[in-house]
């Protein structure tokens, strides 16, 4: 068994994972409250891990830029979107982040003392973080930020990639992102290639399926990204670095049941807390958000952290029923290799609304928009996944 290690003075807060979300929240405590004494704990030799994030303009409050503008690696005014009716340009501003930054600005910003890397988390509970190695971190206030945790209460399908960063020998001639380009072919449920030019002959290509298992084959997508780069005259000279994920995209499920399967503090943040975007899982909007509501607390306690993240949790699941809806419309009303019309749908409509949409801000006026039109899915399987999942 390994030796039991106390730190001598206690913590004001302990947060326990060092990704986006926990690095976001010590970053704007950091500045916000720097009299506070933070330990972040991160399982991986480095904070945020081997990821590219990105976002929309629209999906982060002006008044918070401040928290993620000094992560940027790119932004662009706009991205393109392609499916077999159609392509179009869309014009809200996107950005996209590299783990990199986040693990400079966190050593930059918060004091060595205050980080550990290298060591997993194995038990959350109030007033400790206990790490593999035995040691136990005392704080007056925990924050579990470890990651998706037990998901077997929730219904899900799987967002499941394969990313590279290639080098060019030429230059590719993007001069904005393509989020999704579902002119591919349709393989393991919705497929699509997503590419971001981070310079003229550097090029982020990703392999992703909206898929009902989470099994991913490396060897696969990265042939599919080498006839993908063929098909587009891009010649690879090299390939500089590779991400891959598989992500749960919540259509259904027993929400109180996920919490509880989850043991230890309330104070949940992240995908351990399900505050990610349903369709799309992006964690970033919910994180910023997390991240600036903690930093505003007058007092950081326990109980104050566990009530509150707890209430922020709940209200975010009941705020998703509308996405998780149409979730439940891809994933069990469209046939596997028709899932793409469900997409194709959506980015048909106003550029406004598809910006709302992504920030997680529908209106009701934009849930009719939405499912009004020549449903992509038959209306028999819409009408009882309506009545199952409204």
């Amino acid at each position: 068994m390994p030796i039991k290690v106390t730190t001598s003075a206690p913590y004001d807060l302990a947060i326990a994972g060092g990704g986006l979300a926990g690095g976001l929240v010590a970053l704007a405590l950091a500045k916000m409250r720097p009299e506070l004494k933070l330990m972040l704990i991160e399982a991986e030799d480095y904070f945020g891990g081997n990821h590219i994030w990105s976002f929309f303009e629209s999906d982060v409050e002006p008044e918070h830029r401040w928290l993620v503008d000094p992560l940027i690696s790119r932004q662009w005014d706009g991205y393109d979107v392609h499916f077999p009716e159609y392509s179009r340009k869309l014009s809200n501003g996107y950005f996209s982040i590299e783990s990199v930054n986040l693990d400079r600005e966190l050593r930059k910003r918060l004091p060595l003392k205050g980080l550990k890397t290298g060591q997993k988390a194995t038990k959350v509970e109030k007033g400790l973080v206990q790490l593999a190695d035995g040691t136990e971190i005392q704080a007056k206030a925990v924050l579990d930020v470890r990651g998706g945790g037990d998901v077997s209460a929730l219904e899900t399908g799987w967002q499941k990639f394969c990313g590279q960063m290639l080098k060019l020998k030429k230059p590719h001639g993007l001069d904005r992102p393509i989020i999704m380009d579902a002119t591919v072919e349709q393989i393991d449920g919705y497929r699509f290639v997503y590419c971001l030019p981070f310079s003229d002959t550097e090029l982020f290509v990703e392999d992703t399926y909206y898929s009902d298992t989470a099994a991913l084959d490396r060897a696969t997508s990265h042939a599919r990204i080498a006839e993908y780069a063929a098909t587009k005259g891009w010649i690879i000279d090299a390939v500089l670095s590779e991400e891959t994920g598989q992500l749960p995209v919540i259509y259904g499920g027993d929400f109180e049941a996920f919490w509880k399967a989850n043991k230890g503090v309330d104070a949940r943040a992240g995908a351990r807390a399900a505050l990610i975007q349903p369709i799309t899982s992006y964690s970033l909007p919910m994180a910023v958000r997390t991240a600036m509501l903690i930093a505003a607390m007058p007092e950081i306690t326990q109980s104050k952290l566990d009530k509150m993240l707890r209430a922020l949790a709940t209200r975010h699941w009941k705020d998703g029923k509308f996405y998780r809806l149409l979730c439940a419309f891809l994933f069990l009303g469209a046939d596997p290799e028709k899932r793409y019309k469900t997409l194709e749908h959506t980015y048909a409509k106003d550029e406004r609304l598809l910006a709302r949409f992504y920030a997680g801000k529908s209106t009701k006026m934009d849930q009719a928009s939405l499912l009004s039109g020549k449903p992509p899915i038959p209306v028999s399987r819409a009408i009882r996944l309506l009545l199952k999942y409204r």
